[in-house]
């Protein structure tokens, strides 16, 4: 009966929205299931052996709601040790029971109930938004937004029930490719000196320089849609800018911004918006944020939107959805023709309903017709739902919107056959304060060394910093640290950096899996890669595992396993002991949590997945904590590529010698700028 129930929920989930009484069949089956196991075994009349073949069948039941919980996680607060059980949820319980052959225990009395006052939201306005309001306070009112969110009334369709014959002409006039507009070719499109934008990168610009104005970007991961996103804000004049970001990615657009548009000023949001610059041209906000920004941010007179990982949407129930819908909502109404994108490899995760919210976003319909342009387009095919070619059509008159959907293969010409992608992410907390702390420390004690060495020889360190003797101080540290004469070292910190981004790493990575399929999961410590298949199973993201301490036949075991098992979406592998001799290329995505001392072993992780048989292009995402050593380290090691050339194949003791060397130059670095960047050019640090 349990998993009857369990069945139906499963089958509502799949067809979202999911309604309430559904939810509600989760939450009793869930309570049911948990008091049945506990009644089993406690029941003392019951054989060990039937005992077992109970919890058996409870464990498939279990099994089943995970899975339910793991497509619809929204689900999983019904399960809290605090949720409340509404008076329908108790009597389906009671029904349950009873259709079990069961007689449902009396109810208490309910407790007598105290009017609360409604819990008033945390909302903030920052101190300089405050500035930026009072410089700026009359907006001028724009009376071509309204007229471009006017829909025709009493045309050819009205009457017509459209948004689900629109959802599903996705389905019934599929071509086998991949949807995309018409794109112009890329003319007079320039990238900031020193960065190239790629042909398919160019092209979605150039359509945003021509005029149009709302983009669902589909390509996958590794296209660079972040920097067509900027640059297409850049050919837009859709500043000031808002992205609306998940909070692993928040650091790696505020970098990117840096990149593509460096005459931009960028402003990150972080907690309460204490640091928030009000008259930054980009504001970079994430979804956790929202609920207590949503005010100054709907006010600031925003003149495009970007929303990043769009799927993070698609239940319109959420209150992040809400908060995003709202924003998007605010910014139509006050600026005729903002850029709007949604940025997102998978646009569909269970339904074609997912496409309501991002649709909505955009402003192409609303919850019940559609708008604008988009009606427009419908009106001119001359058919409506009941003719044969409305499904073709409508499906193009939605593509012509603005979907953009390209795929690695299809581009394959225009990007490099393996590239490195460095995602900064920013740490947060105890654990960032902590990091921070020892670095202090170790600077601290670096120039503790550095100044006794010169007052030894009779000089002064105010004079300027000696490089050589930097480099012996360095090298007598690592000494130190080698004969573990020392508390706090260079990697006792990196292993402190690499725990504090497991998470965040992790994270990325299962975003990664629902985006593109299979991953390859990287990382050189054994608590790290515990913590990234602890996200992966929270997440309900099947994973493989690959470590040092197995036996060859449960090695081989998990890599069959993540090559062949479809659901089997990402491999957890030990940065030394799957660094060589392991065939991984049915995976183009990799994720390095933690950085090597050396090239060659970096590069040789990135050959699991490069190597003979790969037919798509490579894309290793190394995840680096800004403003920690471990940015450094990343610079130091990208400058030995070509003095780790000749070890590629194998380390020896020329890849021991440059792994010493990079430790060696980070310390010179710490240095370096201790004392405010004296000879650092010299250094080459």
């Amino acid at each position: 009966m349990l998993a009857q129930a369990a069945s139906e929920v499963e089958r509502a989930v799949q067809r979202p929205p999911i309604k309430a009484s559904m939810k509600t069949m989760f939450q009793v089956v869930a309570l049911l299931v948990r008091e049945e196991r506990a009644r089993v075994q406690a029941d003392a009349s019951l054989s060990q052996a039937k005992r077992t073949e109970e919890g058996k069948r409870l464990d498939g039941v279990a099994t089943m709601l995970a899975k339910i919980a793991a497509r619809e996680p929204s689900l999983l607060q019904l399960l809290a040790e605090d949720a409340k059980v509404s008076d329908a949820g108790r009597a389906l319980k009671a029904t349950l029971l009873r259709e079990a052959g069961i007689e449902p225990p009396e109810e208490p009395e309910p407790e007598e109930t105290v009017e609360v006052a409604p819990v008033v939201e945390h909302r903030v306005v920052p101190q300089s938004v405050i500035a930026r309001q009072r410089a700026n306070p009359f907006l001028a009112p724009d009376f071509e937004a309204a007229a471009e969110r006017a829909t025709p009334k009493g045309g050819r369709l009205a009457g017509w029930e459209l948004l689900e014959p629109l959802f599903r002409s996705f389905e019934k006039a599929a071509t086998g490719k991949p949807a995309c507009m018409e794109l112009p070719e890329p003319r007079f499109v320039t990238a900031p000196r020193g960065r190239e934008l790629m042909p398919h990168q160019a092209r979605l610009v150039a359509a945003a320089a021509a005029g149009h104005r709302t983009f669902l970007l589909a390509d996958e991961p590794g296209l660079g849609k972040t920097a067509q996103a900027l640059l297409a804000a850049e050919a837009a004049g859709a500043y000031p800018l808002l992205v609306v970001t998940p909070n692993v990615v928040k650091t790696n657009w505020a970098h990117e911004v840096g990149l593509w548009t460096p005459q931009r000023r960028v402003t990150v949001v972080h907690g309460d918006g204490d640091r928030v610059d009000g008259f930054a041209d980009v504001v970079v906000v994430n979804y956790e944020l929202l609920d207590r920004h949503v005010g100054w941010l709907g006010d600031l007179g925003f003149r495009g939107m970007v929303v990043d990982e769009a799927h993070f949407i698609k239940n319109k129930g959420s209150q992040r959805s809400q908060h995003v819908l709202a924003l998007s909502e605010r910014i139509r109404s006050r600026t005729a023709r903002p850029l709007l994108m949604a940025l997102t490899g998978t646009p569909l995760i269970n339904d074609i309903e997912d496409f309501r919210a991002i649709w909505q976003l955009l402003g192409w319909i609303d919850d019940k017709k559609p708008l604008g342009t988009l009606m427009t387009a419908l009106e001119a095919t001359g058919l409506n739902p009941a003719d044969p070619g409305f499904s073709a059509a409508a499906r193009s008159a939605v593509i012509d919107m603005g979907i953009v959907r390209r795929r690695k293969a299809d581009v394959v010409a225009d990007i490099p056959a393996r590239r490195v992608a460095d995602l900064p992410v920013e740490l947060d907390g105890a654990a960032g304060r902590s990091i921070r702390a020892a670095e202090a420390a170790l600077t601290e004690r670096l120039v503790g060394r550095y100044r006794a060495a010169v007052e030894a020889r009779g000089g002064d360190a105010s004079d300027g910093l000696d490089l050589e003797l930097a480099r012996r101080v360095a090298a007598a540290e690592l000494k130190d640290t080698t004969s573990k004469k020392t508390g706090e070292n260079v990697f006792t910190m990196v292993r402190k950096i690499g725990q504090a981004k497991a998470g965040l790493a992790a994270d990325y990575t299962a975003q990664l899996a629902r985006n593109v399929g299979k991953v390859v999961f990287f990382a050189k410590h054994v608590d790290v890669m515990d913590e990234a298949e602890r996200v992966f199973a929270d997440r309900g993201i099947k994973f493989a595992s690959i470590r040092g301490d197995q036996t060859t036949r449960v090695r081989n075991k998990n890599v069959t396993a993540f090559v062949e098992d479809p659901e089997v979406q990402v491999v957890v592998c030990s940065l030394t002991a799957a660094g060589v001799g392991l065939n991984l290329q049915v995976a183009s995505n990799l994720v390095l949590a933690e950085l090597s001392w050396t090239y060659a072993e970096q590069t040789q992780a990135i050959d699991r997945i490069h190597r003979i048989g790969q037919s798509e292009p490579v894309t290793a995402w190394r995840v680096i904590a800004a403003q920690t050593v471990d940015a450094r380290i990343a610079g130091l090691i990208d400058s030995k590529s070509g003095l780790a050339a000749r070890a590629l194949d194998g380390a020896g003791d020329e890849d021991v010698d440059a792994s010493a060397d990079v430790q060696a130059e980070a310390l010179v670095g710490m240095l370096v700028d201790a004392f405010g960047g004296a000879g650092a050019g010299a250094a080459g640090v």
